[in-house]
């Protein structure tokens, strides 16, 4: 097991796409340990479409123990994230950990993925992952552990990951290239790099809308396993873990957490988990 920080008090986390699901969980979780929180995200007002929103979030975050600083940004436009990042900066003394987690996703392959769809894939995924790293990067380096986590799978080149949906595939196989080419890249600058991918469904709003419904969720965990599985890489001493593709499960299994059966969304189907795309 990797020695780990006591918390992430009075570290300051910009996570992108913080409004719900697995980034709200992040957020949650370092807030516990007194972090300071930027909710980066797009949505400014709920609806019954989307539940959340940063202002929402913000106010979780700080019930939770933490500081937050919601801010509306599209993370395809860069000189949005740029002023986002030096706001942040300036209102927390600095930015230490950068998570890469606004996505969007399309299940079709490249016969029926319209250009339009293409575009917004490609732009929110690898490309604000990129846009983001290098907005963060004077911050990162001032910092005295600083992390970037994309969430990201592993690279899997089987086919029956590629015929399906492979413009998706880029654009999330993009995330994981970047970043593990970035723990290399800001290796000397002491920045840990690394990504995460859940090893089943979560149940999140997306998770609902494209995979199934409510049957999906119940072969699905809870956010709060990514929640947990981040924090234990986030909370890593500097330059210990970097590099690493993990999954929430190696993640865990990393700090000696193996007994994941609380996260079950559904104890009657814990032995009918969804495994997660690009995972064999």
């Amino acid at each position: 097991m990797t020695t780990q920080l006591e918390n992430l008090c009075g570290k300051t986390l910009f996570i992108t796409g913080g409004s719900r699901g697995i980034g709200r969980a992040i957020a949650l979780r370092a807030a516990a340990d007194g972090a300071n929180v930027v909710i980066a995200a797009k949505t400014a007002v709920e609806s019954d479409k989307l539940v959340g929103s940063v202002y929402s979030v913000a106010e979780e975050v700080v019930a939770a123990g933490g500081k937050a600083l919601p801010l509306i940004v599209d993370v395809r436009d860069a000189d949005q994230v740029i002023a986002a990042m030096a706001q942040a900066a300036a209102h927390f003394g600095g930015i230490d950990i950068l998570v890469n987690n606004a996505g969007a996703i399309n299940l079709m392959g490249v016969e029926h993925t319209s250009l339009k769809k293409y575009d917004l894939i490609q732009t929110i995924n690898h490309r604000a992952t990129f846009i983001c790293a290098q907005a963060a990067l004077p911050y990162l380096k001032k910092s005295s552990n600083a992390h970037i986590l994309s969430l990201s799978p592993p690279v899997n080149m089987a086919p029956h990951w590629l015929k399906p949906f492979s413009p998706y595939a880029l654009s999330k196989y993009g995330m994981t290239i970047l970043t593990l080419g970035m723990a290399e890249e800001f290796r000397d600058y002491g920045i840990s790099c690394n990504t995460l991918w859940p090893a089943t469904y979560i149940a999140t709003a997306a998770v609902a809308v494209n995979l199934g419904g409510e049957n999906t969720l119940l072969v699905s965990r809870k956010p709060e396993i990514m929640a947990d599985a981040a924090h234990a890489i986030l909370a890593s001493e500097r330059g210990t873990v970097t590099g690493q593709a993990f999954t929430d499960e190696e993640s865990l299994a990393r700090i000696g957490i193996t007994d994941l059966t609380h996260y079950a969304c559904s104890p009657d189907h814990l032995d009918r988990l969804q495994k997660d795309f690009f995972l064999d």
